[in-house]
């Protein structure tokens, strides 16, 4: 591409120097010099890198001085090892015209753009079938480069071989496109250059240009389709490197330009966004080889562990409520973004210019087709535009009312007029964003019925977004240093909205089968759209962000023109947003307390059902994955119970009509086999029968039967759970203190994570506990060698057959990522939560068998754990149990919480962790 000069070269190395000193050596000591000539190559690549690395580090975003200086230095060694190889080693004194040879530094080597760890590519080009001089010369280079310890990618090729390749391989083509004189027979270089442009990209342009494309889009699926995941890839991922590398290739291919400069000569871009082009490819190359420096490897993943290193070398300073990570990868992410802007305009204009070739020279080259007009605006080829370069300016407004009118009319925006917008978002003043026609306009816009997700983002990317709506401004690229959330905080809103959106269309009913239906119940869509666009608004501003955005919904809802009940309700949601997932995930939704204080909370049925669907969009926006049936069915679970108290008023439904209800659901489930029903009824009390969804009870009632006729004193049953997104597992067994935290110990060993637990003991002493239990990958476990796994693994535990602690110890998470966050562990009580138990509430950092350590803890305290409630939110893992002491009382007394805390900090922290592994 564009070729830095690169400052003091001979510090970094000095050539003339080298190849004198290696033809010293070689004189002095002939063909036994080698090692000592390869010694003083390493030297020489060892001192330019430390002295590349200190470079760095003084000028820490210089990133095109660093690749440039990497790719000089390798030049420069090459250079001497081919005088070298060719004056010393095999001299030619009458040299045929076979007896030629040029290297091309081909890929990112031929850009001049090599990190510290890039692999070296080079292609060994000679005029025909390669003669034994050239092939000793090519041999002899290699083995000295791999000497060096380089990671050398080659080829060697006749001029009509590459010239061969080139037509039928992209890869092939797309280097040699960029290919650059390295060393050798000039004139040969010169040859295969020429050939290469008449013979290979001459009337190919359309072709290569739908490949290079193809290509991309499959790269970008490979990495997740967004240029707003938290751990990019700075080299392939969408919004990367190789994007930037793209629109160069693709320009090149076309217009034959020599630089990224030229792309401004030759109409593609303008001089501002070749400016934007540069600081972009400057700031990823610079943290690539932050990255690479870092690793001692060819690492192009921005992990979570290296982001912090990388923000500290890059000299990022903390802000309020930003930590210097935070605002590193922000800025990351405007430059991610930017060049998203600039390859949409990029490539809409190469579409035009390709277009414009077919029609001058096909059967409609005479036809020119007119535009409609629409309120002003251009309309062709599904195209609004601008009619004029001072369109904005005449009336800002007009910024907003493109992106309205595109969505409603199904339209792109011409790449000409997204410039235009580009330029112009400076014109979205203060007296813009107080317009009525304004924000009726993206009102209109937000609440869409085609795609507002994707106009949106285009508004987004344009500035236009940021500036209309300042507060959004803020959370603009704003990542939110964790492994929960997979988008930035701008993405996972546009997102949400497109999940709203989808899902009021009908597009999403087999997912959320409640939300589709409640979206079209609510008495305001509207408000429905601004809580999803609000939700996360005052994110990074060092307070609890659902406070803070419900003071913000407060000052924006009024002017959006939302009613006062309608800014009210959308206040009250963002506040209010994570109520209905904690209580769902956290809480025990069999408790009737649980139940009262979220009614008491929510007090109305347009609130609960704005709620739920602002839950399910937000959980499912947070990233792949992250939404499961699982949630699903506990939502739903905490929906129907509020709702019906809604209904009810706070009439308590009585329990002895709970049980009965119950039971007939459950006679109806087991048919002939309803019996056991009352042959089990005394044993069981009304607790279990009201906690246990009817499916279950109608499994343990089968599997208690059995059990009690084998004579078995333990029974152990698993079975895939379609309807929880996970795997039943139940144990029957005579009731003993430490059961729980065994068996819980006994899953994790079998290598699965436990989502919830129920504990009941009948009056005869017997435990019927279940766990609901998941995969790493929240997958459930479905094989029967994975379930008997399980069974196996929990009679160990309880028959001490194996050792807990050290086995558990030797099962570290697969998600050891977790290692690079700070999750200080945390223990909460609460005895207002349920009128029976005492809640307690465990925040620690995700690890192996963490449930089993707190559980044990519980035990040794003396408390009864009568049922857990596990969630994990990326490293962070939230255990909530409901425990009493051995009489059944809740725990109030303050020293007792107090060494009860003490013991469950000890149990979730870091320390324990690494005392177990090294027992």
């Amino acid at each position: 591409m564009n070729r830095t000069r690169i400052p003091n070269q001979r510090r970094i190395i000095d050539r003339r120097a080298l190849a004198e000193e290696i033809g010293r050596l070689h004189s002095e000591d002939g063909k036994d010099a080698r090692p000592a000539i390869v010694e003083r190559l390493k030297e020489a690549l060892e001192k330019g890198r430390e002295e590349l690395a200190e470079r760095l580090l003084d000028k820490p975003s210089a990133g095109h001085e660093c690749a440039g200086g990497h790719s000089f230095l390798i030049d420069q060694l090459i250079r001497v090892i081919y005088d070298h190889v060719t004056g010393d080693l095999l001299p030619q004194s009458n040299p045929t015209p076979g007896e030629r040879l040029t290297l091309l530094a081909v890929g990112g080597y031929g850009r001049a753009e090599m990190a510290p760890q890039s692999d070296v590519d080079i292609a060994f080009v000679t005029p025909q079938r390669r003669t034994p001089w050239c092939e000793q010369v090519i041999e002899t280079m290699l083995y000295l480069l791999w000497d060096l310890g380089l990671k050398v990618g080659h080829s060697s090729r006749t001029v009509d071989e590459m010239i061969t390749m080139s037509k039928q391989d992209l890869t092939v083509r797309t280097a040699m496109l960029e290919g650059r004189y390295l060393w050798g027979d000039q004139a040969l270089y010169d040859e295969g250059a020429r050939r290469f442009r008449s013979e290979v990209v001459r009337g190919t342009a359309r072709q290569f240009v739908s490949e290079k494309l193809e290509e991309r889009n499959e790269r970008h699926k490979r990495m997740g389709d967004s240029r707003y995941v938290v751990e990019p890839n700075v080299k392939d991922g969408k919004g990367g490197l190789r994007d930037l590398q793209t629109l160069y290739w693709i320009g090149k291919y076309i217009h034959n330009v020599r630089s990224a400069s030229e792309l401004v000569d030759v109409g593609l871009l303008t001089r501002e966004e070749y400016r934007s082009f540069r600081r972009a490819e400057n700031f990823l190359l610079a943290v690539r080889c932050h990255l690479h420096t870092l690793t001692g490897r060819a690492e192009d993943r921005l992990t979570f562990d290296f982001q912090r290193q990388i923000a500290e070398r890059m000299n990022f300073a903390e802000r309020p409520g930003k930590a210097p990570v935070e605002r590193f990868m922000q800025f990351y992410f405007l430059q991610a973004k930017r060049v998203g802007s600039l390859t949409g305009v990029f490539l809409a204009h190469i579409d035009d210019e390709l277009a414009q070739k077919r029609r001058r020279t096909g059967l409609l080259a005479g036809f020119s087709p007119k535009p409609r007009m629409l309120k002003g605006y251009r309309v062709f080829g599904g195209r609004i535009a601008a009619p004029g370069d001072d369109w904005f300016e005449r009336d800002p407004v007009r910024l907003i009312e493109i992106f309205q009118l595109a969505e409603a009319e199904g339209l792109e925006i011409h790449p000409d007029t997204m410039r235009l917008i580009d330029r112009d978002n400076g014109l979205i003043k203060q007296e813009v964003g107080k317009d009525p026609r304004a924000n009726a306009l993206f009102i209109d816009l937000l609440t869409g019925r085609n795609d507002p997700e994707t106009v949106l983002r285009w508004m987004n990317e344009t500035g236009v977004f940021g500036r209309f709506v300042p507060d959004f401004g803020r959370v603009n690229a704003q990542m939110q240093f964790d492994m929960y959330h997979h988008y930035t905080v701008d993405e996972h809103t546009i997102r949400a909205i497109g999940l709203l959106n989808r899902i009021e269309k009908g597009d999403l009913s087999k997912d959320h089968p409640r939300s589709t239906k409640l979206i079209h119940k609510v008495g305001s869509r509207r408000a429905a759209y601004v809580a999803v666009l609000l939700h996360d608004i005052a994110k990074g501003r060092g307070g609890d962000h659902s406070v803070l955005g419900a003071e913000v919904a407060q000052k924006l809802c009024p002017r959006f023109g939302l009613t006062a009940s309608e800014t009210e309700l959308v206040s009250w949601l963002v506040r209010e947003h994570l109520l209905m997932s904690a209580t769902a995930f956290k809480r025990d939704l069999t408790d009737p307390k649980t139940i009262e204080d979220f009614v008491a909370k929510v007090q109305g049925i347009e609130r609960l059902r704005q709620l739920a669907i602002l839950t399910s969009v937000d959980i499912r926006a947070v990233g792949p994955g992250t939404w499961n049936s699982w949630k699903g069915q506990l939502l739903g679970q905490l929906f129907d119970s509020a709702q019906e108290r809604l209904r009810l008023g706070h009439k308590r439904d009585g329990r002895d009509l709970q049980v009965d209800a119950k039971k007939e659901a459950v006679a109806e489930i087991l048919g002939d086999r309803s019996a056991l029903i009352e042959q089990s009824a005394a044993q069981l009390d009304d607790a279990y029968w009201i906690a246990e969804p009817d499916d279950v009870i109608a499994l343990n009632l089968v599997h208690f039967d059995a059990a009690k006729a084998a004579g078995h004193k333990l029974s152990v049953h698993c079975e895939f759970y379609e309807a929880r997104g996970a795997t039943l597992v139940t144990v029957i067994a005579a009731d003993h203190p430490g059961l729980f935290y065994r068996i819980a110990g006994g899953i994790h060993l079998a290598g699965a994570n436990i989502i919830d637990a129920r504990i009941h003991t009948t009056r005869k002493g017997w435990a019927i506990d279940n766990f609901l239990v998941q995969d790493p990958l929240g997958q459930p476990f479905g094989e029967d060698d994975q379930l008997e796994r399980i069974e196996t693994a929990i009679g160990d535990a309880l028959a001490n057959r194996i050792e807990l602690a050290p086995k558990l110890a030797q099962r570290p998470l697969p998600r050891t990522r977790a290692a690079a966050f700070d999750v200080n562990p945390q223990v909460f009580f609460d005895n207002t939560a349920s009128r029976r138990f005492t809640v307690i509430e465990v925040n620690a950092r995700d690890r192996s068998a963490l449930l089993n350590r707190l559980a044990r803890a519980l035990f040794e305290g003396n408390l009864i754990v009568q049922s857990a409630h596990i969630t994990a939110y990326g490293e962070r893992a939230v255990d909530t149990f409901y425990v009493t002491d051995l009489v059944g009382d809740k725990i109030v007394d303050k020293k007792r919480l107090a060494d009860i805390e003490a013991a469950l900090l000890e149990a979730a922290s870091d320390k324990r962790q690494r005392e177990l592994e090294s027992a």
